[in-house]
């Protein structure tokens, strides 16, 4: 009896350890929007340059942190990333130095991240949808979309993201 008893502890923290040790973040959805990481320069579609922008993996590989510089204006922001396992989204919120927070869902569809949600946008709320697409040659464009009162939407910036 006493020996089942100390397999049974035994066989108890080997599961224990192994749960552990697995990272709760490690699940392929978790690295959809891996593609992003680096460091980059970030380029409008007329060739001239945004900004630079720094996307990071933190908190053991579950969250992606974006910080962004504006290349000439002063102005800066950053968003916080990351896989919401319980509604299968993604999430990212993003603050800025003019005030602004920015609220998006979406997913991976067809190799891009399409996240879309609600903001403002010139003094009134509006809805956002911001698309990241890897290309072949490393880069990665940024398609930032707002739809109009009527449903139309609107490019508001169309980027494309160099690695330093």
């Amino acid at each position: 009896m006493e020996s089942r008893a100390l397999r049974t502890l035994a066989a108890a923290a080997a599961l224990g350890a192994a749960s552990a040790t697995a990272a709760p973040c490690d699940a392929p959805e978790h690295r959809q929007f891996d593609f992003w990481l680096g460091e980059w320069s970030v380029y409008r579609a007329d060739g001239t340059l945004a900004g630079t922008n720094r996307i990071e993996r933190e908190y053991g590989g579950c969250v992606l942190h974006e910080r962004y510089t504006s290349a000439a204006s002063g102005y800066a922001g950053e968003s916080l990333n990351a896989y919401d396992a319980s509604r299968r989204v993604w999430h990212q919120t993003w603050v800025d130095n003019g005030g602004t927070l920015l609220v998006l869902d979406g997913r991976l569809t067809d190799g891009r991240m399409v996240l879309q949600g609600s903001g403002p946008h010139e003094g009134r709320p509006a809805q956002h949808r911001i698309t990241w697409t890897p290309n072949a040659d490393g880069t990665v464009r940024q398609l930032w979309e707002v739809q109009a009162a009527e449903g139309r939407w609107t490019v508001i910036f169309d980027g494309r993201y160099r690695r330093k």
